[in-house]
């Protein structure tokens, strides 16, 4: 079973930066894509980036130039940096490995003065 688990989130000033991080157990990371998505309150989940398993990112449009996806095969772990915050930015981003209908808790940001 696969496991996945959000870590980084928390409330931050428009303009502000948060780093998002993403475990996911097992032996599928390395050879798959891996994604966050984000939803808001009222709305539904929408992608906001990807990263290939060899490391190329593909960004929303509404993020691309202030959000960078990376992964670190050795640990498993994907990490977001989202810079210039937006009040609409405000959401629950999740983790997702593609191909497995598996989501973690996510967690919780919040852009607001």
């Amino acid at each position: 079973q696969v496991q996945l688990v959000e870590s980084g989130g928390g409330l931050v000033q428009p303009g502000g930066s948060l780093r998002l991080s993403c475990v996911v157990s097992g032996s599928i990371f390395s050879r798959n894509t891996v994604a966050w998505y984000r939803q808001a309150p009222g709305k539904q989940r929408e992608l906001v980036a990807s990263i290939t398993s060899g490391g190329w990112p593909n960004y929303a449009a509404s993020v691309k130039g202030r959000f960078t996806l990376s992964r670190d095969n050795a640990k498993n772990t994907v990490y977001l940096q989202m810079n210039s915050l937006r009040p609409d930015d405000t959401a629950v981003y999740y983790c997702k490995v593609d191909g497995y209908n598996y989501w973690g808790q996510g967690t919780q940001v919040t852009v607001s003065s």
